[in-house]
């Protein structure tokens, strides 16, 4: 088997694993038929929705770093999306690692306009599975407040509410 014929079918099983958490998460969700080079037909990897918002995806996984993304693929995304009414987005996998999703246009650009994802950055900046399925949400250090004493009253009144037993509030303080 060549490297090409075992890269496509670890990139066509890492495709249903997607497909199948986005199912797992609630949503109509189906691997577009005969995508990337197997048709002439620029169609994303994976179309998902959950009655509100519709994605087009382009998943790509890797197990070294970084992972790149020809010009012409994303711009066929960004085209489909557009056309189709969903928001484009790029699904990227790591060995060891869970899904992170971008919108294109926050991708790093190479000189030769190729796009990449290096795997800190997806890890930093992507947003992980449960926050893209509605489960979680990501607060910044910046959306955290900073004053002590504004914690400090946080912490007493989740106490005093039973939201946080006093061996964890101490841990905390």
């Amino acid at each position: 088997m060549t490297a090409t014929v075992s890269a496509n079918r670890k990139g066509d099983r890492r495709e249903r694993e997607l497909v199948n958490a986005l199912d797992d998460a609630g949503f109509a969700v189906m691997r577009a038929p005969a995508s990337g080079a197997a048709t002439d037909r620029e169609l994303p990897d994976v179309l998902a929705g959950d009655g509100e918002t519709f994605y087009a995806i382009e998943a790509k996984s890797s197990a070294g770093d970084p992972i790149y993304l020809t010009g012409e693929e994303v711009e066929a995304l960004l085209f489909f999306a557009r056309n189709f009414g969903a928001k484009a987005r790029i699904a990227v996998r790591f060995d060891r690692e869970d899904w992170y999703f971008f919108h294109p246009g926050d991708l790093y650009t190479t000189d030769a306009g190729s796009y990449r994802v290096k795997k800190a950055t997806a890890l930093a900046e992507g947003t992980d599975f449960p926050e893209f399925v509605g489960e979680t949400e990501k607060v910044t250090l910046d959306e955290v407040t900073t004053d002590p004493a504004d914690r400090r009253r946080e912490v007493l009144e989740a106490v005093r509410d039973g939201h946080m037993p006093v061996e964890d509030a101490l841990d905390v303080l």
